[in-house]
């Protein structure tokens, strides 16, 4: 038998094959190389992608209604979420309502509420805010907090951006 007679063997009688094997190995290494490409490239695109739809979530929420935070006793405060990042809410001694964003100016951790020593803390690095104007009064935050305005209802607190 013959090199033409071997290779006929793989054609039908009388007819070229419908795809060379360089042919196929093309196609299929393309296949694989685009699905790996996929695979690789799609969670590089979300990860890049995230903080754009996070910031437009953020920016589109303009109010945030607080069930039952009515209730909240004096001299206490709570923590909730404006949009993508967390707010605070505090009732002061003397009935009045502050609420302000709770990310520190510094590096962007989450202060917290001293009712003792009547502040807004970071445990960063030592941050110190005013309760009623979110002002920064020690440590290294470089701006105030940004406040929010707060309207009490009988059955919620509506936080609002002013």
């Amino acid at each position: 038998m013959n090199h033409s007679a071997e290779h006929s063997a793989e054609k039908i009688e009388g007819q070229e094959p419908l795809m060379s094997r360089r042919a196929f190995s093309q196609v299929l290494f393309t296949g694989v190389g685009m699905c790996y490409a996929a695979a690789i490239g799609y969670p590089v695109y979300q990860y890049l992608a995230s903080p754009i739809s996070r910031a437009s979530e953020a920016v589109a929420v303009n109010q945030v209604s607080l069930p039952d935070a009515n209730k909240l006793e004096k001299g206490s405060a709570m923590m909730f979420k404006f949009g993508a990042k967390p707010g605070i809410l505090i009732h002061h001694a003397d009935d009045t309502w502050v609420a302000m964003e709770a990310v520190c100016t510094h590096l962007a951790c989450t202060v917290q509420y001293q009712a003792e020593q009547n502040r807004l803390f970071c445990a960063c690095h030592g941050g110190v805010y005013d309760t009623r104007t979110g002002a920064n009064v020690a440590g290294p935050p470089p701006k105030p907090l940004q406040a929010y305005k707060v309207t009490v209802e009988p059955t919620s607190v509506v936080v609002s951006k002013v």
